[in-house]
């Protein structure tokens, strides 16, 4: 890049209507229900103050993982409150978290003991985690109400949000997620009658079979959802399609026929079975694309789809376009976006969405539409 001009037209194109068109739809599912749009690992590759301004008119509330990301967020002049979903990693952010309206989860034992000795211009609102039974972070059972009463005790606190996470919220008639709700639900009433909650992610917000969209104190955290990205294939009706919020594209740049017989790539981890057309396309994996994408992952040229063709490279991959009609050098490959499913990659590459959006490395300019 020189003087802020990109000369490599690959690029991760942004569009800022998906966004919120995405949001206005989760807010349309979250019915009584408040919204927390979470928009950490820099809005999920999208570029977190693009995401901020896009959704912000459709969340109650941002949430990132820890408190630098919030920073970030709040200096753009975003007054959202701001949930850090990893709490606070020392005592020295409580002060910080109090002048700028951050609220942390408390998940253990020194995140309370901080609280609960620190002193600061303002109570703090706190998110305490219990664990259901993803087993990753959260207060088991039995310490739930004590820890409850001390915060609700403690000068430091201004209000308490108890929350939870599914586990298997993709997988609709997994066993634990019912096991997860009647534990949670057990575990509140032992705290207070009314309460503020939060169990429900995007994939719940979906789900025909979780449904917390009646709870007016429950707080839905919607993440997947905002980006374009479906995480239950076979969810309830929404009001509108889901529009891909990110299209990754790159340039052919070579083109190359190859006879019958002849590999393609390192490792010579394809070959072909006929005489062959072979574009070379400028993304790889220094870019995010991922390595371990199979031979056959799609793309699409100028409307049409052809398959991945030999090993992932640094800087390139290789594509059979044998079957296409009209591939030049310079023609735009759009690996993800609109006309072709993340989700789709994503399973060729034995991975998740989520996955690929915040792998895209900082080398591709994100360029918003």
């Amino acid at each position: 890049m020189a003087n802020g001009v990109h000369f490599r037209p690959t690029r991760a194109e942004i569009n800022r209507d998906a966004l919120g068109h995405n949001a206005k739809i989760a807010r349309q599912l979250a019915g009584k229900s408040h919204l927390l749009g979470v928009i950490k690992a820099d809005g999920y590759g999208h570029g977190v103050l693009t995401v901020a301004e896009a959704i912000s008119a459709h969340v109650d509330a941002f949430a990132v993982a820890f408190i630098d990301e919030a920073i970030t967020i709040r200096n753009a002049g975003f007054q959202h409150p701001i949930v850090l979903l990893e709490g606070c990693f020392s005592a020295a952010e409580l002060p910080v978290c109090a002048h700028y309206n951050f609220q942390p989860v408390v998940h253990q034992q020194q995140q309370l003991d901080a609280i609960l000795t620190a002193r600061m211009v303002r109570p703090l609102s706190v998110w305490l985690k219990v664990d259901t039974g993803m087993h990753r972070l959260g207060w088991p059972q039995a310490q739930v109400k004590s820890v409850y009463n001390e915060l609700k005790a403690s000068a430091q606190v201004g209000s308490v949000t108890m929350m939870s996470h599914f586990a298997n919220a993709e997988n609709q008639t997994h066993p634990l997620n019912n096991h997860q709700l009647a534990l949670f639900e057990e575990i509140c009433a032992q705290t207070e009658s009314k309460l503020d909650t939060s169990l429900a992610t995007s994939a719940a917000l979906v789900s025909s079979a979780i449904d917390m969209t009646q709870h007016s104190g429950h707080w839905i955290r919607t993440g997947i959802l905002i980006y374009g990205d479906n995480p239950v294939g076979n969810s309830k009706p929404l009001p509108e399609p889901l529009i891909a919020a990110m299209r990754l594209v790159a340039p052919v740049i070579a083109l190359r026929e190859v006879k019958a017989g002849e590999s393609v790539g390192y490792g010579g981890t394809w070959t072909a079975e006929r005489p062959s057309l072979i574009a070379t396309v400028a993304i790889g994996y220094a870019d995010g694309y991922p390595r371990h994408a199979h031979n056959g992952t799609p793309v699409i040229i100028n409307g049409q789809e052809a398959p991945l063709a030999g090993t992932v490279s640094m800087d390139m991959i290789t594509v059979d376009v044998t079957d296409l009609n009209a591939i030049a050098i310079g023609d735009d490959v759009e690996l993800w976006g609109p006309n072709l499913s993340v989700a789709r990659v994503a399973k060729h590459a034995d991975t998740i969405s989520y996955d690929l959006l915040t792998s895209i490395t900082a080398r591709v300019p994100r360029v918003t539409t």
